[in-house]
């Protein structure tokens, strides 16, 4: 078996962490499936923050104890994708957010992906631009109070989500841009 160091080791490898960020999104989208119900989107959303929590962590671990990896390097912004989209997805499904919002976002997302592949295959660098971080912020900051649509504490929590989501769009179209405008000579070539 396993020693008590050998598994801190392996749950506090950032390449654990975006796996635990893929494993929660089957769990969100069955919680999702009650759409009616509190715990359920208590829940939803609680293992969603916990598991776009661990996005920051698995990057400062690699950066910090020098565990950067191309495994890392192409799984961590595609787990980010894949957890963000299928919440936004399932949102649109009960009504809590417009499609075509959804359709930009997720468009940006695979339209951008596409680019980072070319600009990897040219050797370039791929590092995520402070546009792109604030973007998953504010899709992040968004997400959260949607998924908490009942009202709590007099504070109306779609009212809330629905105007960062609207920052999150603005952010998306912008930093998704900004990726075509400075690679736009890599797609000349």
């Amino acid at each position: 078996m396993f020693s008590s160091s050998e598994i801190k080791e392996i749950v506090s490898h950032p390449n654990t962490l975006t796996l635990y960020r893929i494993i929660a999104i089957p769990i969100i989208i069955v919680l999702l499936f009650f759409p009616e119900s509190r715990i359920c989107t208590f829940f939803a959303a609680l293992i969603f923050t916990a598991a776009a929590i661990t996005d920051f962590f698995d990057g400062y671990i690699a950066r910090n104890k020098g565990l950067v990896s191309s495994l890392g390097k192409t799984m961590d912004p595609l787990a980010d994708k894949l957890l963000v989209s299928s919440v936004f997805i399932m949102m649109t499904h009960h009504g809590w957010v417009e499609a075509w919002i959804v359709c930009v976002i997720i468009g940006r997302e695979f339209a951008v992906t596409g680019l980072r592949s070319i600009i990897v295959e040219k050797g370039e660098d791929v590092s995520a631009s402070w546009l792109g971080k604030y973007k998953v912020g504010f899709q992040i900051a968004a997400i959260i109070p949607l998924l908490l649509h009942f009202d709590y504490f007099t504070f109306e929590m779609h009212k809330i989500g629905s105007f960062l989501l609207w920052i999150a769009l603005i952010m998306t179209v912008w930093s998704g841009a900004d990726y075509f405008i400075r690679f736009r000579k890599l797609m000349q070539d």
